[in-house]
């Protein structure tokens, strides 16, 4: 009798052991199952650049940045994809290209951009800076929405585009062109995360109230709301000032600014936004981490109140340390998620390294 107990006690023992981690449990480990970029730049492709009226190598500098879907069982990315080798950070043309891969690792890339800046309506957002750092969503309809940033050299706009295809794009504008009577229009404004909800083992746009939320923002995060997905009304305080849902910390990785990164997902935990965050370079820096460095962490939210935090890092789970992620255009080195996509029983974090790169990070 006892030893029936014992035996059938391992047996319960082992096989929780041997349990497999939740879609949800899945996403609190990562790790990189290659050390070289997956994407990296291509001085071959070219494109008809109707604005300037010329050809331009319009990869040609460096891809980084990425967004990331599945559709019909192959997994997309889009990446911001720079020219001109010789400008200084910030002074490029970027535009928004599209690879396919069947295993999350080996792409094939389109040749020609996506989305781009045109003499469509929006030219005085997108010219000459172009379309940057691109977040995707799906609707339950198989609608795409792409929120990026519009750079004109002047202001970075967040702004939507729609698709149904990936390939063809609708671009919608600003996303606060309309809110508060244009209060925030000429703001600095970019970094969008909307909120999804798992459905069928793919991450969906989820309404909460009614209406769809997303939080946003570079040196601190935001929440906003929409009713169509592409005229958005962040939050604002008493003061009627941006309300501040995150901050920075001092002596943490997200010192100097909190960058929103993939789309938030509703999780048994809560509302997880995974988000980047810099290093700063005086004496507010973690000491752990070299000054000016992009790395990425998690928060939870209350799905009952958006605003409320339940739990957030101390350290971050993506950090730099493989040679593409230390040397590019960006020297301080970086990890900065935008990609998150659940493929084959995994999930798949893509980031933009460097400035230079796209890498990969797998759920354990």
């Amino acid at each position: 009798m006892k030893q029936r107990y014992i035996t059938l006690l391992s047996l319960i023992i082992l096989s929780a052991c041997s349990t497999k981690p939740t879609i949800y449990e899945q996403l609190s480990s990562f790790y990189k199952p290659i050390h070289v970029p997956v994407l990296t730049h291509d001085s071959a492709a070219v494109f008809f650049d109707s604005l300037k009226n010329e050809w331009v190598h319009w990869k040609k500098a460096d891809v980084f940045n990425p967004a990331a879907m599945v559709r019909h069982d192959s997994l997309y990315v889009l990446s911001r994809c720079e020219d001109n080798p010789k400008a200084a950070l910030g002074g490029r043309t970027s535009r928004i290209g599209v690879s396919v891969s069947q295993d999350g690792i080996h792409f094939k890339s389109f040749d020609q951009p996506v989305l781009y800046p045109a003499n469509d309506g929006f030219q005085q957002y997108d010219f000459p800076g172009g379309c940057e750092d691109p977040r995707i969503v799906e609707t339950e309809d198989s609608t795409y929405v792409l929120a990026f940033t519009s750079w004109n050299y002047k202001v970075p706009r967040l702004s939507i585009a729609f698709s149904k295809d990936l390939f063809h794009w609708e671009k919608k504008g600003p996303a606060f062109a309309k809110a508060y009577h244009s209060q925030f229009l000429d703001s600095a404004t970019k970094s969008a995360s909307m909120i999804t909800k798992m459905v069928n083992g793919k991450p969906v746009l989820a309404r909460i109230n009614g209406k769809y939320w997303m939080y946003w923002g570079e040196y601190f995060v935001n929440l906003a709301w929409s009713e169509n997905l592409y005229d958005w009304y962040p939050l604002l305080d008493s003061a009627g000032h941006l309300k501040k849902i995150l901050q920075t910390r001092s002596r943490y990785f997200d010192s100097d600014l909190d960058e929103c990164g993939p789309p938030a997902l509703m999780t048994d935990r809560g509302v997880l936004l995974i988000y980047n965050g810099k290093n700063a370079t005086d004496l507010r820096a973690d000491p752990s981490l070299p000054k000016g460095t992009y790395s990425t962490g998690r928060v939870f939210f209350d799905p009952k109140d958006l605003q409320t935090v339940l739990s957030r890092s101390d350290n971050p789970f993506l950090k730099p340390s493989l040679p593409h992620e230390l040397s590019g255009q960006y020297a301080a080195g970086t990890t900065f998620a935008e990609g998150l996509v659940y493929y084959t029983g995994k999930w798949f974090l893509y980031y933009g390294t460097a400035d230079s790169y796209v890498g990969l990070a797998v759920s354990q």
